[in-house]
């Protein structure tokens, strides 16, 4: 298929997604409020991980244990996303879907890979905290031309919070000895994809207009 044919092609999706009045939502508010939930007790597990004298998440067991919830959330959001999909009379694999995934692919792969370097080679889990954070926001802003706005918005306040975090933590790191490394990346990722995931979900849960769609 050619470039002129692919475009087109997109077009087509997006006008049909339009005519029928839905925007594709690629993650479940269900998900998106437990998934949160599992978020935010991870994340307290790793900032009190050093209390009475216990030692720190090591690099290893902070990266399994949030890999392990990416895998758990991914599947809990693929079955919501079926179940919904199913209400609609519509296949889980459809054009909206597809497009979703050409769009976030190149963030979250670029994401993915250089935090999971970090943390295995280079042992910063707070720079791997920060790219996740980042890379997650530009991944639900690629897909913005077909999204719902308050996932527009939620891409959005994960890039500005993650571009903020990192801010504060590269210009104040002589003030940050009393936070070890994984507390830090706990504390980032207990912000970004549990608090903003729930405050998104509780959102979208009690709107009591239809989300409009995206401009042409």
């Amino acid at each position: 298929m050619s470039n002129q044919q692919a475009a087109l092609e997109n077009l087509r999706v997006i006008r049909s997604l339009m005519e029928k009045a839905h925007i594709y939502r690629a993650i479940s508010v269900k998900a998106a409020l437990s998934g949160g939930g599992f978020a935010l007790f991870l994340a307290s597990r790793g900032i009190l991980a050093e209390t009475d004298g216990r030692a720190g998440l090591s690099s290893t067991e902070f990266l399994a244990s949030w890999l392990a919830l990416l895998v758990v959330v991914s599947a809990l959001n693929l079955w919501h996303l079926s179940r919904e999909a199913k209400l609609r009379e519509q296949t889980l694999v459809s054009a909206g879907m597809r497009m979703a995934l050409k769009a976030v692919t190149p963030a979250l792969l670029a994401g993915g890979i250089f935090g999971c370097g970090l943390a295995i080679h280079f042992h910063n889990l707070s720079l791997t905290a920060f790219i996740w954070t980042t890379c997650y926001g530009l991944a639900l802003l690629s897909a913005s031309g077909f999204s719902p706005q308050s996932l527009v918005r939620l891409g959005w306040m994960f890039l500005a919070t993650g571009l903020l975090l990192f801010w504060l933590w590269s210009s104040n790191s002589e003030y940050l000895p009393m936070l070890s490394d994984a507390r830090i990346a706990s504390i980032t990722m207990g912000l970004t994809f549990g608090l903003l995931h729930i405050g998104y979900g509780i959102a979208v849960l009690f709107s009591k207009k239809p989300e409009p769609l995206p401009a042409e």
